[in-house]
């Protein structure tokens, strides 16, 4: 730049960039004296510059960066900036040489403010400093008012300015942040699937369980994680829209069952599961095979026709443990009393777990990982399918699985109806494990079960009773057991939770998954279950009934 244009822009900013030092300086002597070093480096650096497209930000660029060397040169400890600082910092400065690392850090830190601003804050912010729009603009491209721009620009100043001068502190989950160690539901899945797919981000898991206990609001989310309040938002919203948090005006509040299993939950549960399936499940065994059940011709299924009662025992020991004996239940709570409906159609509670590295987990911890279920669906007046998924089983249930049941159901009750069915609908009821074929259906052709099907509500309602009577004559012997841990439970769960807490705790030695495997393992164990064979997998533990 030539001479006579940086004594013309010198002289112009004499004024304001003494004002700028008289309001950070502590003296008269020491704003001068600023003052007079940011002119001298202002006129030096025009006249070397000549590719100065914005001499009004290029000035005050150097302005602030003698301000933060006058700080730091007098051992001055600047953490925050002053109201009328703002303006200057809001402004889209493009890091140039001349940049120092204090402004660089406290243009940083306004951008990281911004991100708590509300939502119209944040964009009126924006469109204001940023895109250089101006008020009325604004107010037309929101459809507000003027006043109200001005109003939001003002009070966004105010939070801006508060939260420069404070000092965000994150806890723990910023630098170690949980993660689930298992996430279940139980009732009708949706159609966006599994639970677990709404959760597969750190931030979402974080999120619902910063708020397990209290709500908060995003700030205070966004705090305790160490992320901006951006991220938080709209992870939050999505979270609240499909039920998973709930709202409290401007707070979060979870609306899932978080588990934070302690030694002693965990050392109750294996105690309390031990115990009741050592007793139950070998008693109802040891019936079972004694009874004529298995040869009363009620009951058909089995690989490739051969009777098989091991495979047998295999689907009528969890599938009895799983109904039978409610008449001992005590069931107070209701499923509408507690299940979330969901945008995309699911009816469900939500469950997850969270494991820590220092405590020892559950027994069978990792083979409940591969277990599912159970699952039971049925058509009106028509056969019910109930399943599990083990680690002996192969992997059936996905989280399609409720979405393809239905069809498994209908050509299933086309098959025991002798309705005609397609080549197709022989292949697909094979491919899924449910039967095995062979020849061709034109000539000589054969279809046979390989689930175990219960054919008639008599020989249900007779294996049923079996698992009636061993939960009936132990039924004082498993409520003491159960007790204590259904009190620490109730005592780890929020109170806003605690009657959908208790809800699943009602079914404990019922339909309980724990209960369903630590039954198997305990069979499995004293060896009165042997392993199923690599092709028995695909049918195991599914029974078809009649309701």
């Amino acid at each position: 730049m030539n001479r006579a244009d940086a004594e013309k822009w010198t002289n112009e900013y004499l004024k304001p960039v003494f004002a700028f030092a008289l309001k950070r300086c502590k003296s008269l002597e020491d704003a001068e004296d600023l003052s007079q070093e940011i002119m001298a480096k202002i006129f030096l650096a025009l006249l070397k510059r000549d590719d100065i497209e914005d001499v009004t930000k290029f000035i005050w660029t150097i302005a602030h960066n003698c301000l933060s060397n006058h700080y730091r040169d007098n051992n001055h400890s600047f953490s925050g900036v002053p109201i009328d600082d703002v303006d200057d910092y809001l402004y889209d400065h493009t890091p140039s040489a001349e940049s120092s690392l204090i402004e660089r850090e406290e243009i940083s830190k306004l951008h990281s403010e911004i991100a708590y601003l509300s939502k119209l804050q944040r964009r009126i912010i924006v469109m204001y400093y940023y895109e250089n729009n101006k008020q009325e603009q604004i107010a037309e491209a929101l459809n507000i008012p003027v006043g109200t721009v001005k109003w939001h620009l003002f009070e966004a100043k105010k939070e801006l300015k508060r939260g420069m001068e404070i000092m965000r502190q994150p806890s723990e989950l910023k630098f170690n942040p949980i993660k689930f160690d298992m996430c279940s539901f139980s009732g009708k899945i949706g159609t966006k699937g599994n639970i677990s797919n709404f959760f597969r981000s750190a931030i979402s898991q974080n999120i619902v369980y910063t708020v397990r206990n209290a709500a908060k609001t995003i700030n205070e989310i966004a705090d305790e994680l160490g992320v901006s309040p951006v991220y938080v938002e709209s992870e939050a919203e999505y979270l609240e829209e499909h039920g998973f948090l709930l709202k409290r005006k401007n707070r979060y509040l979870c609306n899932i069952l978080i588990s934070e299993p302690t030694e002693q939950l965990n050392r109750m549960q294996d105690e309390m599961y031990i115990k009741a399936a050592k007793i139950f499940a070998n008693e109802l065994y040891d019936e079972l095979m004694n009874s004529d059940l298995p040869d009363c011709g009620g009951i058909i299924g089995g690989y490739n026709d051969i009777k098989d009662n091991n495979f047998l025992m295999w689907a009528l020991i969890p599938f009895i443990a799983s109904f039978s004996g409610e008449n001992t239940m005590d069931k107070r709570i209701a499923f509408s009393d507690v299940y979330t409906i969901r945008p995309d159609g699911g009816k469900n509670i939500c469950y997850a777990s969270v494991a820590s590295p220092d405590i020892k987990p559950p027994m069978y911890n990792e083979e409940m990982k591969k277990f599912s279920g159970p699952f039971w669906n049925g058509l009106t007046n028509k056969n019910t399918l109930w399943t599990i998924d083990s680690e002996w089983s192969e992997k059936r249930i996905d989280e399609n699985y409720q979405l393809t049941v239905v069809r498994d159901l209908t050509l299933l009750n086309n098959l025991f109806n002798d309705v005609i069915m397609s080549d197709d609908d022989y292949a697909y009821l094979a491919e899924k494990g449910y039967i095995s074929v062979s020849g061709k259906i034109d000539k000589l052709f054969k279809a046979t079960l390989r689930i175990v099907y219960i054919k008639d509500e008599e020989t249900r309602n007779k294996l049923l009773s079996i698992g009636d009577r061993i939960k009936e004559k132990h039924k004082t012997e498993f409520d003491k057991l159960k007790e204590p841990y259904i009190k620490a439970m109730l005592e780890n769960t929020p109170k806003h939770l605690q009657k959908m807490r208790m809800y699943g705790l009602q079914y404990i030695f019922y339909s309980d998954a724990w209960f369903i495997l630590h039954c198997l393992k305990e069979l499995v164990n004293n060896g009165k279950l042997t392993l199923p064979t690599e092709k028995q997998k695909q049918a195991l533990t599914t029974v078809l009934f009649r309701q």
